[in-house]
């Protein structure tokens, strides 16, 4: 049922699409947003929750009057998380008529794939959370915009959390990293291995074979190494089969900690006691319920018109996410008018101007509904990701509650690792690195 509705609903918006090419002047009130998912393969329980999310904050524009009258045009592609599919998505819609906004790849391999091609075809990728993390570096990476934060960022914020715990010292310990063995999964090690060298402590590096439901062998290792945490970079079905997995073998869940994609209702509403005490580090606070959810229920769901099957799903995680995610983007094609011209449709490139210049006060995103998920926000041309800022919640059996203060990445291991990869890559592609001065 969810699969065809979503089949009417892209064929409700290409037919849209359709009507308004007839027609310039229509045309010219549409702003069109690429919207790359995956409802289906490995991660779609991830994924589904996460595309409604970024279709219902777009329909929620819409019911507003637009960006400043220039309704939003949408249309999914269906990528499975598979990097080819991914590809062939982008291209597909790089360039439609009226101006592609930016892509939300919604996958780690695809950014890497798309990334290259990018500033040739001045196309824009927002990476919300994922990605490259390097690509917070915009001398190298112009059209890259990993806002909120990155892998980097999110495991330094969860070696934080364990400090605390552990009353500042982690030395002589073991910390497993439990992942995917794909670019997503490989993301942190870098950061984890310069933890690693600073704090003293082993870092146990253990990937799992996609699609993550055999992980025997792995939790194996875990009880026969007895690592004292565990960072788990998961997302799909990977995720509850790791939490059963940690439960057989009798590993604490309050010792294992998630990246923000292995947090989400979905991943352990089903365990539910047996995955209590389980961690997970949030991008911002987006385990927390804002004015944005209300008004997309009464905007949405009360009308019928809301993208997942029922309002149930406003509030988890991976839709808040993705509603977070439609909202930058947004943001930034409205930053983008404030330059370039109010009721106007914008160019990729001006795009891309609106998220290098992206100043979301606390003011601001109070207006919006989104004041106690997210901090102040703010971009600039060496600086695609922002202030990155986390909180750690952890499943109660039930629901999902905040349990830290809030956390930042410790920019003097960050920032040099950033400049590193980011002028080896531009080393590698041959790129000119920027000046921002």
């Amino acid at each position: 049922m969810m699969f065809k509705k979503a089949a009417i609903a892209a064929a409700t918006v290409a037919a849209g699409m359709g009507a308004l090419l007839g027609s310039p002047a229509a045309q010219a009130q549409e702003q069109f947003q690429p919207l790359l998912v995956y409802r289906t393969g490995q991660f779609a329980p991830l994924g589904i929750p996460w595309a409604d999310g970024k279709q219902d904050y777009l329909k929620l524009v819409n019911a507003r009057g637009g960006i400043n009258g220039v309704k939003i045009a949408f249309e999914e592609c269906e990528t499975a998380y598979d990097t080819a599919k991914g590809v062939e998505c982008y291209e597909r819609l790089k360039s439609r008529p009226g101006g592609t906004a930016s892509f939300d790849t919604q996958s780690t391999g695809i950014t890497y794939a798309v990334s290259d091609k990018a500033p040739g075809d001045k196309a824009t990728i927002v990476t919300a959370g994922y990605g490259l993390s390097q690509s917070a570096d915009g001398r190298v990476f112009e059209w890259n915009f990993p806002l909120l934060g990155t892998y980097w960022t999110a495991a330094d914020s969860i070696i934080q959390d364990i400090l605390k715990k552990e009353k500042g010292s982690l030395k002589g310990k073991k910390i497993a990293l439990v992942y995917h063995d794909s670019p997503y999964g490989k993301e942190p090690i870098p950061l984890l291995e310069k933890r690693a060298a600073k704090e003293g402590f082993e870092l146990l590096k253990l990937p799992v074979t996609a699609p993550g439901v055999e992980q025997k062998s792995t939790w194996l290792q875990v009880r026969q190494q007895r690592p004292d945490y565990v960072l788990l970079w998961s997302a799909g079905v990977m995720t509850p089969t790791a939490v059963r997995e940690a439960q057989a073998t009798g590993y604490a869940r309050e010792k294992i900690y998630g990246i923000w994609w292995a947090g989400s209702d979905h991943d352990v509403k089903d365990i539910g006691a047996g995955a209590k005490g389980y961690n997970t580090v949030t991008i911002h606070n987006t385990a927390e319920h804002d004015k944005v959810h209300d008004e997309v229920k009464a905007q949405l769901y009360d009308k019928g018109q809301g993208t997942a099957k029922d309002a149930k799903e406003l509030g988890a995680m991976a839709h808040t996410r993705g509603m977070v995610i439609s909202m930058l983007q947004v943001e930034a094609i409205r930053t983008a008018q404030e330059k370039f011209g109010k009721g106007k449709v914008m160019t990729s490139e001006q795009v891309r101007w609106g998220l290098e210049n992206l100043n979301l006060t606390q003011e601001r995103l109070n207006e919006l509904g989104f004041g106690k998920i997210l901090k102040p926000i703010k971009t600039s041309c060496e600086n695609h990701m922002g202030t990155d800022w986390s909180r750690i919640a952890q499943w109660d059996g039930a629901k999902w509650v905040a349990v830290s203060d809030w956390y930042q990445a410790d920019k003097s291991l960050i920032d040099p690792l950033v400049k590193e990869y980011g002028e080896k890559y531009a080393k590698e592609k041959n790129l000119k690195v920027r000046s921002c001065s």
